[in-house]
């Protein structure tokens, strides 16, 4: 707001009465020109007022302003007349010195300017020390930050780790519970071998004991019984007497069929004289041994030849069964004949008191 300017009767008022400025009126120092009609503003008169009720100092006991050369100016023209610039009036009016009280204010400003700078230094301070411990508090943030940042990392590594340890302890158990399946099964497998191979053995051996048994046997009804003995061993009764087929030329079998191996002996039934021996077309090789009582016994199909003339004895071995002639395998083809005609050989063996 600007201040009220008081009249000019004001003013010489003012002036007469040699008292104070009443409140709201402001004192301008006149301005420092070269000519009257000219002003040259300097830093004094330029600079702002400061205040409400700002009063500048005199200045060698003349306080100097606007206002009071305008009161000269009016007193000159009151006292001679109207005055031309050209004439320029010297008039000096004093103007007594202002009041205590204004010092007082004055006073009460330099004390409100101090308490003001004491104030802004307190708030400088306290801003400085907010600032600080802002920055304190911001470092201390950061450094928790970084903290729990390096926690947060070192968390983060340590399940890592464990999650590691945990998939190697995984793997490695089930690494290990694959060799304990493997050698299980290999385990397993072995004793299903062995088991196999103790069961093949077992098997062999029964069959063994089963031949043996059986050759046993067939030994000891080829050995002569008084005076007669089996032709041979080992055998298999494959064709008996009478059988009937086009394998045959005379339409039936005439004889008895002992298969047995090549090689097996051919013995002699009964005591007696080789009649007989070479080879007969269809009984390939023949042996024809002739008894005492005129019965002939024909050992044919044979491999080979042992004795083909002179006597021999009960079971003695006269050839060996082969596979040669009209024959389907190696056998021994037992005929028996007497006086021209064929008798059956199982029956004839049995009345001998072999069993056949």
């Amino acid at each position: 707001m600007r201040a009220r300017v008081p009249r000019v009767d004001e003013e010489c008022a003012l002036v007469a009465s040699n008292l104070p400025a009443p409140e709201g009126i402001e004192i301008q120092e006149p301005p420092t020109a070269g000519a009257w009609g000219e002003w040259n503003p300097t830093e004094d008169s330029v600079r702002p007022v400061r205040g409400k009720h700002r009063v500048a100092k005199q200045r060698g006991g003349l306080a100097r302003s606007s206002t009071v050369l305008g009161v000269g100016v009016i007193a000159a023209v009151g006292a001679g007349g109207i005055a031309t610039a050209q004439d320029r009036p010297q008039v000096a009016i004093s103007l007594p010195a202002l009041p205590d009280i204004m010092t007082g204010g004055k006073a009460q400003q330099d004390d409100a300017g101090s308490a003001s700078a004491a104030s802004a230094g307190e708030r400088t301070a306290t801003t400085r020390q907010q600032s600080a411990a802002d920055a304190g508090e911001a470092l201390r943030n950061r450094i928790l930050q970084q903290a729990e940042s390096q926690q947060d990392a070192e968390d983060a590594k340590t399940r890592a780790e464990a999650e590691q340890a945990a998939r190697q302890a995984a793997a490695q158990e089930a690494k290990e519970k694959l060799e304990e399946a493997r050698k299980a099964a290999e385990e397993e497998a072995k004793a299903k071998e062995e088991a196999e191979a103790k069961a093949r053995e077992e098997a062999e051996a029964k069959a063994a004991e089963a031949a043996a048994a059986k050759a046993a046997e067939q030994e000891r009804l080829a050995k002569p019984s008084g005076s007669y003995s089996l032709p041979t061993s080992a055998y298999t009764l494959t064709s008996h007497y009478g059988d009937s087929g086009s394998m045959w030329s005379s339409g039936h079998h005439t004889g008895l069929d002992f298969a047995a191996p090549t090689g097996t002996p051919a013995k002699a039934v009964a005591a007696g004289k080789i009649t007989s021996a070479g080879w007969s077309g269809a009984y390939g090789y023949r042996i024809v041994l002739e008894l005492p009582d005129g019965t002939e016994i024909w050992y044919c199909h044979l491999s080979s030849m042992s004795v083909t003339s002179g006597t021999v004895g009960a079971g003695e071995t006269i050839g060996r069964v082969g596979a040669t002639g009209n024959v389907t395998g190696p056998h021994l083809h037992l005929e028996v004949r007497k006086g021209g005609s064929t008798q059956d050989p199982l029956a004839w063996l049995n009345s001998k008191g072999l069993n056949v």
